[in-house]
């Protein structure tokens, strides 16, 4: 049988981090979670958006219990301030879905001089996800981190990590959403080396007609671009609520273990519903994680206390 959203059953008392939820993917999940009782914070850049998305959500699912707290994941002042309201006005966190992304951009630098694409999918959750571990622990909750078909293509370039030298979009994509798994990997194995209880999962959502496939065309103008995108995605895609389900999978089901990989069961993995997957051998590769990771603390200036 087929695993969907109802499949989750009572959230009642648990609450979620969902990072972009004002749209897409993030927009779709944070809907069901509130559906079943949990209490959902959207964790945005753009408050208006995300109020709007707030009220088209408590429209449409009675007692909705959602929130909406700032969130510039290229901007790691914007990481702690979050994180610092979030503490004042939570005592407990349940699972922290790494959702939010960018997409085959051109170039550009966060706040902190980080490409934007691993700066925003890779080292911005990573500094949200150190500072809130304590509290994931001691719920024995879940980290879900969204990635990507295209790590599969990627590769981590530690000499040129932030693409100075050599800049491709698709490139850099594929190394951020290849971070996304080698650090949902390590992470998992040091909460197991210090027998916590807590989970770390990696998912994909195959192929969703969002805006994520718009955003890098909007930014070049290219209007053939932008019109390729819409047609491949309206064509192979499936919709954000169906894209969403890998991650809610990873998000509730009992049936799974920390270090597992959620992603649709249908053609080249394209659509369908969420099952167990194996990611490539390179976002395995533990030596690259290692590196990764310390290299990822000495950016972000995050260390993770893990007990």
């Amino acid at each position: 049988m087929s695993w969907t959203a109802e499949d989750m059953g009572d959230l009642g008392g648990e609450t979620v981090i969902v990072t972009g939820a004002n749209s897409g993917l993030g927009f779709s999940a944070t809907k069901e979670l509130a559906r079943h009782g949990a209490e959902v914070v959207m964790a945005c850049r753009n408050l208006e958006k995300a109020d709007d998305a707030k009220q088209e959500i408590e429209n449409e699912v009675d007692n909705a219990d959602l929130e909406v707290i700032k969130l510039d994941l290229a901007d790691l002042e914007s990481v702690s301030s979050f994180v610092e309201k979030f503490r004042r006005e939570h005592d407990s966190l349940d699972v922290l879905c790494n959702n939010a992304g960018l997409m085959a951009i051109p170039r550009r630098e966060t706040q902190h001089g980080f490409e934007m694409q691993l700066g925003v999918n890779h080292l911005g959750h990573f500094a949200l996800t150190g500072h809130l571990i304590d509290m994931i622990q001691e719920s024995a909750g879940r980290v879900v981190n969204q990635s990507s078909m295209a790590h599969e293509g990627g590769e981590i370039d530690f000499d040129d990590l932030m693409g100075e030298d050599d800049y491709s979009k698709w490139g850099a994509y594929g190394q951020s959403k290849l971070a996304n798994l080698l650090f949902t990997y390590e992470l998992d194995r040091r909460l197991e080396d210090v027998d916590s209880e807590a989970m770390s999962i990696g998912c994909h959502p195959g192929v969703s007609d969002t805006n994520l496939f718009r955003k890098g065309p909007e930014m070049t103008g290219s209007r053939i671009k932008l019109l390729v995108g819409e047609v491949f995605t309206r064509i192979l895609g499936q919709s954000a609520d169906k894209g969403c389900l890998p991650m809610l999978y990873a998000a509730t089901s009992d049936a799974l273990e920390g270090g597992e990989y959620i992603g649709p069961d249908g053609f080249r993995e394209m659509r369908g519903y969420p099952e167990k997957q194996e990611s490539t051998e390179d976002s395995h590769n533990r030596e690259d994680a290692q590196r990764l990771w310390e290299v990822s603390e000495e950016l972000t200036g995050v260390s993770f206390s893990l007990d």
